[in-house]
């Protein structure tokens, strides 16, 4: 029913719909339970610690022989000044009095590291099918030597200079990541000037622009969307939010309910929760950081969590994105079922 294949000979899959890998919300189960349905499942890695991802590579083999996609992130730590702790004190103390909230105390340390050598040593251990990044990729010696084991490789563009960038460095598919997108935008060339080019026009200039199979994410919750995509010359779709509620995901307090509300206008671009631009829930706290100058990525989180692990739901961070009312319901299963049986029906008009 496929129209384009080459996903699917490239990852080995039965259908090209890879489900996105957000880090903190899938399980192994969730992924195991996509790839055995005939997608891609993929999990997200970047906060794992080592022993934690060796543990989940191991229950994913215990629960799948098909598939999967194991995802980090690729970001560049940085430093913050005293000025700028003291300035976000200040800025968000109202927040937590709000809340009820207790200030971070000290200054703030990252809680994870981008993908590095230990992470490469787990991989090459058990190699997946699959690796994908998120921020751009590690040094040119990691993913030779992923490729080398018989690893495909994937990452995320928001820009076509981004495609080219990722292509000309050996990724096996571009992931076009539409200003739609729920979660992290995966920006890595321009930091502080998100071009936020919407799917339906990145697309096809990026599908223009290279020789790979490009997979199209942002704003596809249902069988129309992915019909769409694959108008535009995509060759397989990446769906985030119409996964984010299955039954198999972690299930973070209050994000099932702001996820099941969400509506078109629900969610907005925020660095408030972890000092990058990620598409999230709408709340008075993120609305009043707006204007305010967040700590790096992931420092950010030093002053966001306390809120975050606030009672109630008016500091939370729950990041989808802008189709969540399209979203199918039940496992995981059954909604990669409900998006291919919806799929074929808009193919066949």
């Amino acid at each position: 029913m496929w129209p384009d294949t080459r996903l699917c000979e490239l990852l080995g899959i039965e259908h090209p719909i890879i489900q996105a890998p957000m880090a903190g919300t899938t399980t192994p189960a969730m992924v195991a339970a996509v790839s055995n349905a005939g997608g891609l499942g993929s999990h997200g890695c970047a906060t794992l610690s080592p022993d934690k991802l060796a543990e989940d590579i191991e229950a994913l083999a215990g629960a799948t022989n098909r598939s999967v996609n194991l995802n980090f992130f690729c970001h560049a730590p940085q430093d913050i000044s005293e000025d700028h702790h003291a300035a976000l004190l200040d800025a968000m103390r109202p927040h937590y009095d709000a809340a009820g909230a207790t200030l971070p105390e000290g200054m703030p340390t990252p809680t994870f590291l981008p993908f590095g050598a230990a992470q490469l040593d787990c991989l090459l251990e058990r190699p997946p099918a699959v690796v994908s990044f998120h921020f751009g990729l590690p040094e040119d010696a990691a993913i030779a030597a992923l490729k080398d084991k018989g690893c495909k490789i994937l990452c995320s563009a928001t820009t076509v200079a981004e495609a080219r960038w990722l292509v000309a460095r050996g990724v096996d598919a571009v992931i076009a990541q539409g200003w739609e997108s729920g979660g992290h935008r995966g920006l890595f060339l321009e930091l502080e000037n998100d071009a936020q080019v919407g799917l339906f026009s990145l697309l096809p200039q990026v599908v223009d622009a290279v020789d790979v199979p490009v997979v199209a994410a942002g704003g596809i919750a249902d069988g129309r969307g992915i019909a769409a995509a694959f108008a535009l010359g995509a060759a397989g779709v990446q769906i985030g939010t119409a996964f984010i509620t299955a039954e198999e995901t972690t299930r973070k307090p209050y994000h099932p309910e702001a996820v099941e509300a969400g509506t078109d206008e629900s969610t907005r671009v925020t660095r408030a929760g972890s000092g990058r631009p990620a598409r999230a829930h709408r709340t008075p706290w993120i609305d009043a950081m707006a204007e305010v100058d967040a700590a790096p990525f992931p420092l950010m989180y030093h002053y966001s969590r306390p809120l975050l692990e606030a009672d109630g739901p008016a500091h939370q961070f729950s990041l989808y994105g802008q189709s969540a009312a399209l979203a199918p319901g039940g496992s995981a299963a059954a909604r990669l079922e409900s998006l291919i049986a919806k799929a074929k029906a808009a193919f066949n008009g």
